[in-house]
């Protein structure tokens, strides 16, 4: 089929909502009008196999509706809209046709769900596994745009959804990864063809955890936070998306305003399936809140005088306060002792 084969039966069906689309695939650049007035949002995410995803667990379908998904959410995390991404694979020999459509047609799913476009990309040959390279456009107008670096002193802490799931969820398909190898080895070492077989074709009882495979699996980016913030006339400080995890997050926005920070243990929003994947895993669930990381939910600080009106948003919760930076980065435990937070999230050059 080659590279431009490919190409042509990825994106023959894709249709340009965005009127700043002038001209999306089909020649050497797509061409984009950005409505006048506004500023142009760009952020890049690249994903490894092996390092970011395991196609042992990840369904291709599902890999490429998040790989679209965590471009989105950077762009909502500036308080700006999404409205054009450029899609790169580097793809190996294992993969046929038919998996670079399903891979495709996750990230369709996504575009359609925001009103996105795809307007290029490329494709080559890869010797060491799948990588995608997503590059996503937005706008904003420039009174709109939250950077990091805004926050100040008495400030509200705010988080939108719960935390930690993403982490469990991943756990879960981890351990279940381990078993399965363990059991398969034991059967390639008895020369078990039966048990091989039976091993190929089993599926693992995730019954009463699909929330947390869920939240692993196919994350959402938070549109609705963005919109409930504008429609309740709430302009954030500061704000980022909580993609290595909450601690990591709030130390960047506390280092960047030049501020320090209060959080208290027993408002950090948990959802009962994390912990109670926590407890039989025998893990602290606070732990894994405050570092497990790809929870794409929305880190943000507003003035105390929108305390009532931020309250009244739902799906967020007040987590602390900002702080002068000489009190330093307090998390404040249940039982009331106070411990300085570290940035233990994820770290992608390790």
């Amino acid at each position: 089929m080659g590279e431009f084969g490919l190409i042509r039966r990825l994106t023959e069906n894709l249709n340009n909502e965005n009127p700043s689309t002038h001209k999306g695939v089909g020649d050497d650049c797509a061409v984009l009008t950005p409505t006048e007035g506004t500023q142009t949002l760009v952020t890049t995410d690249l994903l490894m196999e092996g390092v970011h995803f395991d196609l042992m667990y990840v369904p291709l379908k599902h890999l490429g509706y998040k790989a679209v998904m965590v471009n989105l959410s950077d762009i909502y995390a500036m308080n700006g809209t999404p409205r054009q991404i450029t899609v790169s694979l580097a793809v190996s020999k294992k993969f046929s046709v038919e998996d670079i459509e399903e891979l495709y047609d996750g990230m369709k799913l996504a575009c359609e769900k925001h009103h996105v476009d795809i307007v290029g990309g490329d494709t080559t040959s890869s010797l060491t596994g799948l990588a995608i390279s997503i590059t996503a456009i937005g706008e904003a107008l420039p009174k709109d745009i939250v950077y990091r670096n805004g926050a100040k002193e008495t400030d509200l802490i705010c988080v939108s959804g719960n935390l930690g799931a993403s982490y469990m969820g991943l756990q879960l398909l981890e351990r279940e990864k381990v078993v399965f190898n363990q059991q398969m080895k034991e059967a390639q070492e008895s020369a078990n063809k039966a048990e091989m077989e039976r091993l190929q074709n089993a599926q693992p009882d995730f019954t009463g955890r699909e929330y947390l495979l869920e939240r692993q699996l196919k994350p959402e980016a938070r549109r609705d936070i963005i919109e409930a913030l504008a429609k309740a006339n709430i302009h954030p400080t500061s704000m980022m998306d909580i993609s290595d995890g909450l601690s990591s997050e709030l130390l960047h926005i506390c280092s960047q305003s030049k501020v320090g920070c209060r959080v208290y243990e027993d408002r950090i929003p948990l959802d009962y399936q994390t912990a109670a994947m926590a407890e039989e895993m025998n893990m602290n669930v606070t732990t894994c809140a405050l570092n497990g990381g790809e929870d794409y939910e929305l880190l943000f600080t507003v003035p105390l005088s929108e305390n009532d009106a931020v309250s009244k948003i739902e799906d967020v919760r007040v987590i602390g306060y900002i702080t002068n930076e000489s009190l330093g980065k307090i998390l404040i435990c249940r039982d009331g002792n106070e411990f300085e937070l570290k940035a233990q999230g994820w770290n992608p050059l390790q």
